[in-house]
C-alpha cells in the first residue's frame, strides 16, 4: 500500500507542473481515457450516481486487506477524469484512509475547485459523497 499523503503530493505536483487550466483540463481529460471503462452489465442504477447532470457509474468493492477498490465509468470526457482522479485518491485504501482524506482540501491544492462549473461541481460532490458512504460502512 502506497503512502496518502505522498500520493497527494504526487497528484498536486503533476497539476502544479501543467501551465494554465487548459493543459490540466486536457490532463484531466487523458487521465479519463487512460482509466479502464466499466462492462455495459456494470452500468446500472445501483452504481449511478445521482446527483451528476452526466451519467456517472462507480463500482465500489472490497479487496483482499478490506481495502477499496473503486472502478467508475463516465459518458463525458472531463467528467471521467474527474473519476479517474479520484481513483488516484480513493484506490487501495482502507476505509479509514478514505476517510482520513479531506477531499476539498486536495482538490483546492489543485486549484481544481474554483476551474469547475456549478454542475460539475455538484457531480464531483456527489461522487465524493457515494465514496465516503461506502467507506464508512465499511469501517
Amino acid at each position: 500500500m502506497s503512502d496518502l499523503n505522498t500520493d497527494i503530493d504526487t497528484l498536486v505536483d503533476e497539476f502544479d507542473f501543467l501551465g494554465d487550466w487548459e493543459e490540466r483540463y486536457r490532463y484531466l481529460i487523458e487521465m479519463g481515457q487512460a482509466l479502464p471503462g466499466l462492462d455495459a452489465s456494470e452500468r446500472t442504477d445501483d452504481t449511478r450516481v445521482q446527483g451528476c447532470v452526466s451519467q456517472v457509474w462507480l463500482v465500489l468493492e472490497s479487496g483482499p486487506s478490506k481495502e477499496l477498490i473503486l472502478r467508475g465509468d463516465s459518458d463525458a470526457h472531463i467528467v471521467k477524469g474527474l473519476v479517474a482522479l479520484l481513483n488516484r485518491l480513493y484506490d487501495g485504501r482502507t476505509p479509514q484512509e478514505a476517510l482520513s482524506i479531506d477531499p476539498k482540501e486536495v482538490l483546492g491544492r489543485i486549484g481544481l475547485a474554483e476551474h469547475l462549473s456549478p454542475q460539475r461541481s455538484n457531480g464531483l460532490a456527489s461522487m465524493i459523497k457515494r465514496i465516503r458512504a461506502e467507506a464508512e460502512s465499511r469501517v
